[in-house]
């Protein structure tokens, strides 16, 4: 028997005065996925009035998306991405570099693609 895991996890945490958001995706997402998340998602982003976010996505066990999960994905991009100072995108494969390009045009932050761990959480938490 083959156990097929997909999904995201969050985790939310101040780190001074910046709202810290990470996030780890696992698998080909779902538009099901999306629909358990939003609005964990949506209620933690409700209170930033201002872009003072930041967030780590570890995109290293990712397989991509379903065609309806990543419209979802989009839409949340576009409801919030003004929300965010800087997004660090983990990651392991070529097409994610891509789609961390793309989903840059969406977010009024920076948004940058690392191969490393460490970079992308020094380059996030850095001043610059």
């Amino acid at each position: 028997m083959s156990i097929e895991r997909h999904g995201l996890s969050v985790g939310i945490e101040r780190v001074g005065e910046d709202f810290f958001l990470t996030l780890k995706a696992v698998g080909k997402l779902t538009h099901e996925d999306y629909k358990q998340i939003t609005p964990l998602l949506e209620s933690a982003l409700d209170g930033l009035e201002e872009p003072r976010g930041l967030v780590f996505v570890d995109a290293t066990h990712m397989e991509g998306w379903e065609l309806r999960a990543a419209w979802d994905d989009f839409k949340l991009g576009m409801a919030h991405g003004k929300k965010f100072k800087k997004v660090a995108i983990w990651g392991n494969k070529n097409w994610q570099e891509m789609a961390a390009k793309i989903g840059g045009w969406f977010v009024s932050g920076d948004v940058k693609f690392f191969t490393y761990h460490d970079d992308a959480l020094n380059w996030l938490l850095s001043d610059d």
